[in-house]
């Protein structure tokens, strides 16, 4: 799917900046993107761009509105409602990651049909992808993977893009999660794909290239997580990945959402993830930790990022303390 770009965000009711992630998201990582948000009253959360109503977002030239706020069980709350079919009728396309489909709700897809609007459920994958093959592909590509789920994937594999794109190389962020996908403006949220067909569509949105274009791949789950260890796989081996950065946080006390098992050892994930992702490209090594350092002091990030690079011998940087240019360095050493 491709989602036209300028956004209107909506923000809804959220109750708290968590529960407007998406938008925050889109924001913080296309900013030249978006023209404006929209806030319903006792909005708790602010994507930091100005507040103004569908009709001046369409004047200033926006072409879709994202809902980007959730609520419990992941559907549209019929206080959203007026909005929605305000932005339908200025003109907008609507675009949502929710579990629940914009296109199921009959007010929503009427008005759509009607006014011939277009409505992107971004969770919902609407094309057919082909088996993997495990055919070699021209260009290159780095996937991020993680000793466990949300542990900063996206905001790595977003963070290359930035840099390499400042650096003036070629690069291109393939989204495979709803949140990525609206930053980008397309991709494939890779959980709603059925298993069979995970690889060959990973080898489908990531085609030939040039030599020196790098498509950086938004990896999903963990090998080493009991619940999504499966799309993981899937993703790494159609992937074909030269290189893999390896994303982590320290004093997690359990994999997310499973209290019986402890986060794996660093070195341990490292050569797990290497080891399949030779299945495809024996070539395929570790070029570097992400590390996610956010709860912790400066101070303490930074030992913690030394005593990382120390036990696995890899530069270990945290995006948003000291930048990722170490990691595009090493990519760049890749032949």
């Amino acid at each position: 799917m491709e989602i036209k770009q300028p956004y209107l965000l909506f923000l809804a009711d959220a109750a708290d900046p968590l529960a407007a992630k998406t938008s925050i998201g889109v924001a913080q990582w296309r900013p030249e993107a978006c023209v404006g948000q929209v806030r319903l009253p006792g909005c708790k959360a602010d994507a930091l761009v100005p507040d103004m109503t569908a009709r001046e977002a369409a004047a200033k030239g926006a072409k879709t509105m994202i809902v980007g706020a959730v609520n419990r069980g992941g559907v549209f709350s019929p206080a959203w409602m007026q909005a929605m079919n305000d932005a339908l009728e200025a003109g907008l396309d609507l675009a949502a990651g929710l579990h629940q489909r914009l296109v199921d709700i009959p007010e929503i897809a009427a008005k759509a049909k009607k006014l011939r609007r277009k409505l992107f459920d971004v969770r919902h994958p609407t094309e057919q992808f082909p088996i993997a093959t495990g055919k070699r592909r021209s260009g290159k590509r780095l996937l991020t993977v993680g000793t466990d789920c949300s542990i900063g994937k996206m905001y790595t594999t977003l963070a290359l893009e930035k840099e390499m794109h400042a650096r003036g190389l070629k690069a291109s962020f393939r989204a495979t999660g709803q949140t990525g996908i609206l930053v980008a403006g397309g991709g494939v949220s890779i959980d709603a794909v059925v298993s069979d067909f995970v690889a060959g569509c990973v080898e489908t949105m990531s085609p030939d290239n040039a030599p020196d274009h790098w498509d950086l791949i938004e990896g999903q789950g963990s090998l080493h997580h009991a619940s999504y260890a499966g799309v993981t796989l899937a993703l790494i081996h159609g992937a074909q990945a030269d290189a893999l950065v390896m994303c982590h946080e320290t004093g997690r006390p359990h994999m997310r959402g499973l209290p019986g098992y402890k986060l794996p050892d660093l070195r341990e994930a490292i050569d797990l993830n290497v080891l399949h992702a030779r299945l495809t490209n024996p070539k395929a090594k570790c070029i570097g930790v992400s590390l996610n350092t956010s709860k912790m002091t400066a101070r303490a990030a930074a030992t913690a990022m030394k005593r990382i690079e120390d036990k696995v011998g890899l530069p270990c940087v945290d995006p948003s303390r000291t930048g990722v240019g170490r990691i595009v360095d090493r990519m760049l050493r890749i032949k």
